[in-house]
């Protein structure tokens, strides 16, 4: 009896496949290129030119990030041209809260089944992402992982590095007096899914294309899936214009757990509910889960995907450039004497 001979693809992994990936991919990997990028798509390594007599003491400063289990509301209803966004926007405007400029971008996707035009897909929406950040999509990884992940599934990761003066670094300089500007997010961006998810789905059976709501125009699954808002470019172009102290990005644990990262140890935040639109799908959630209001705020951004920081003479103009970039923007706190706290007060 004659044994048949084993091979990669029979093992799960086709070649073939990846080549033909890399051939659809390249033309939106070269759509987000920058004047700085040294070689093209199927090199080694990613190059990068750095003009660094543009600064007296420059720090790269870097960040990486994956899209969590919405990866899975994706899979599930097989719309993949969006969640890349996701991906950049967790790296890009982690690095932008720093007051740094995004400059390029690397993506690792590994998947059960190596489908050129899913994996076409998938990196649309990533070279959305960075063309919408202003950095360069200049390396990744394609990875198949048969048997340990099945035919469908995938997940991203991200890694982002930027670049700023020494001297502008942010936070800097809060103060009791300042006062906290938030900035729409018209969903959950890529955190808090799991709640999500299990409330949703588990909880209430609810089903990925029936209405998010009675008369929503769109189904619970696009209403899951809407993209990420990257704030990156309005973030520096606010820093080059307003006086800001600081700015928090809005990700897992929700305002309180990540505004508590650029208060001094002799502040505090106050963030008084009521001031900003809460998008509908968060109350849904909550209903759908029976999940408390603080725990909702301690997991989701309930509207809010970025807060910056400003002294309270610089509050109109700070809304005035956020609103000039087609963000809608509210003072929806203050900065106070305190110990580092973040704190919820109902509006009086």
């Amino acid at each position: 009896m004659t044994e048949e001979r084993l091979s990669y693809a029979a093992a799960g992994v086709s070649i073939e496949a990846g080549e033909k990936a890399v051939e659809l991919i390249k033309p939106h990997v070269r759509s987000t290129y920058r004047p700085e990028v040294r070689g093209d798509l199927g090199g080694f390594a990613g190059l990068f030119a750095i003009d660094w007599k543009r600064y007296r003491e420059p720090l790269l400063v870097s960040s990486t990030d994956g899209v969590g289990t919405k990866s899975e509301i994706a899979r599930l209803v097989e719309r993949y041209d969006t969640i890349g966004i996701d991906l950049v926007a967790m790296s890009a405007d982690d690095i932008a809260v720093q007051g740094a400029e995004p400059l390029f971008f690397l993506d690792y996707i590994s998947v059960g089944e190596l489908v050129p035009e899913r994996m076409e897909e998938l990196v649309v929406g990533v070279a959305d992402g960075c063309r919408q950040a202003g950095c360069a999509l200049i390396g990744g990884e394609m990875s198949e992982h048969p048997g340990l992940m099945a035919p469908g599934e995938f997940d991203m990761v991200g890694f982002a590095v930027g670049v700023i003066e020494r001297g502008a670094l942010l936070p800097r300089d809060v103060a009791p007096g300042d006062v906290l500007v938030g900035v729409a997010s018209p969903g959950l961006r890529s955190n808090g899914y799991s709640l999500a998810r299990r409330a949703l789905f588990d909880h209430a059976g609810r089903a990925a294309h029936e209405p998010a709501w009675p008369g929503a125009p769109r189904t619970l699954a696009e209403e899951l899936l809407l993209p990420s808002v990257i704030y990156a470019r309005a973030m520096l172009d606010l820093a080059a214009h307003v006086p800001v102290h600081g700015f928090a990005h809005i990700t897992g644990g929700g305002m309180p757990g990540n505004l508590r990262r650029a208060l001094p140890d002799d502040c505090d935040a106050r963030i008084e509910r009521g001031r900003w639109e809460e998008p509908r799908i968060f109350s849904v959630i909550q209903e759908a889960g029976d999940i408390s209001r603080g725990e909702m705020e301690h997991v989701f951004n309930l509207g809010v995907g970025m807060i910056g920081i400003v002294p309270a003479d610089a509050a109109h103009p700070a809304l005035d450039r956020l609103r000039g970039h087609g963000h809608d923007a509210w003072v929806i706190g203050e900065i106070a004497a305190g110990h580092g706290r973040v704190q919820f007060r109902d509006r009086t």
